[in-house]
């Protein structure tokens, strides 16, 4: 309840209201109770807006921007007074002030409930919430509930998960888990020099650990700026300042919801750094720019797979065949020169037939997608985005490994092993995101 009744409720309701009148017209004796679900983060969020609209933080004035109407606003248009806007600030004014008029637009509307029995919910309600503590109780004493940790969205500003009837937007979204791969520093720009000898990694999430080795090089935002952080086991990770929030969340640095930043770094100052990466037959790969890059999104570092990626094969190709875009973004062309896309999964023969290849085996189906398609560049994004969506498809449910430890197996089948032999060595851990 917090705000009042509209033409969808009315609309569900209209389908209680006939079923319940058609089954007393057929003489049967009708109960129709009807209460008001007060419970989770929706009131209690309105009311901090409209607090903060009052204080704002730049994480509320952004978020203002994007909606263009108050929460005061919203309230007014809903007939609220002027004068008592300020009371909504108490999350509990809600129940007191929507409930009564929403049963009386109820009555209005013509519903034939059993007023006697309404409520509320919430622990402002005494009976409902001993009615919610004797049931939580009694699955405790049967063993049927744990207390426990589980990956889901979070909000920090409300300190408590953030569940699909909580939100305001974004219903339907859940954690996604990705794998990211730690690629060790091997030579470090002038700004970091004070990082040598330490085990410093930039990381990269991605979706698809099994395909690391194929690995030819990794790409960052030049314009990024990205956060150096001190991680347990004396190592350093160079990522996003939004992912470290993420992972400090996730139990992954020294103190819960904490992180120890200790310096910055353009991303600029990172092309051309020679980098560890697990897997891969190349001793060292370089970083290369990539402006498609998102710091909202991932670490800011992206592992490169040509072989399997078009996109990565698109990037890759531009600076090892024009001169002038080296030359632009200070890419030496020794960073490229001698890696080429390393097969790694085979498309067998009976699955390449639409679209793909006249019955072939594909052994690097970006390769010869991007071939196929006839896409120049890595701005070819339309085609570039048709291109990934059936590379994924075909590698992941019809590819057979063509090398390392579990070659001739299945790639839906080897993922999951491959991803855990990672994490086991220290070459990469998991982490989440809301997909």
């Amino acid at each position: 309840m917090n705000g009042r009744l509209h033409l969808g409720h009315a609309y569900s309701m209209s389908k209680n209201e006939f079923a319940s009148r058609f089954q007393k017209m057929q003489g049967k004796r009708v109960l129709f109770p009807f209460a008001f679900h007060c419970t989770g983060m929706p009131i209690a969020a309105a009311a901090k807006r409209l607090v903060l609209e009052k204080q704002p933080d730049e994480e509320s004035k952004e978020e203002a921007k994007e909606k263009k109407i108050t929460q005061a606003e919203i309230l007014i248009s809903m007939g609220v007074p002027k004068e008592d806007i300020e009371k909504f600030e108490n999350p509990e004014f809600w129940l007191d002030y929507f409930t009564p008029r929403g049963i009386q637009d109820l009555k209005t509307y013509g519903i034939c409930a059993d007023w006697r029995r309404s409520f509320y919910t919430t622990s402002k309600n005494p009976y409902y919430d001993s009615f919610i503590r004797w049931q939580f109780n009694i699955l405790k004493a049967k063993d049927k509930v744990v207390f426990g940790k589980r990956p889901a969205i979070y909000s920090i500003r409300d300190g408590q998960p953030c569940a699909d009837h909580d939100r305001a937007e974004g219903e339907g979204v859940v954690p996604q888990e990705y794998t990211l791969i730690k690629m060790k520093m091997l030579e470090f720009p002038e700004e970091m020099k004070e990082f040598e000898g330490k085990n410093v990694f930039l990381v990269a999430a991605t979706l698809r650990p099994e395909t690391m080795y194929g690995q030819t090089n990794c790409f960052v935002l030049p314009e990024g700026k990205y956060g150096i952080y001190r991680m347990p086991g004396d190592e350093y990770f160079v990522c996003s300042e939004r992912s470290m929030t993420n992972m400090a969340y996730q139990e992954m640095t020294h103190e819960y919801a904490q992180s120890d930043k200790v310096g910055t770094v353009k991303g600029s100052s990172l092309i051309g750094v020679p980098l560890k990466a697990p897997l891969t037959k190349y001793e060292k790969v370089y970083t290369l720019p990539l402006l498609t890059i998102s710091m909202t999104k991932g670490t800011g570092v992206v592992t490169s797979v040509p072989s399997d990626a078009p996109n990565d094969y698109a990037a890759l190709m531009d600076f090892k065949e024009k001169a002038d875009m080296r030359e632009k973004y200070g890419v030496d062309e020794a960073w490229v020169k001698d890696y080429e896309p390393i097969p790694i999964i085979d498309i067998p023969p009976e699955e390449t037939k639409e679209g793909v290849a006249d019955g072939e085996t594909i052994s690097m189906i970006a390769v010869d997608l991007c071939k196929k398609m006839k896409i120049k560049s890595q701005k070819d994004i339309k085609k570039l985005d048709e291109a990934k969506e059936i590379a994924y498809k075909k590698g992941f449910f019809s590819g057979i490994f063509s090398i390392g430890e579990y070659k001739g197996m299945k790639v839906s089948e080897a993922k999951d092993k491959v991803k855990d032999n990672l994490i086991q060595s220290g070459d990469a851990l998991k982490y989440f995101e809301p997909e």
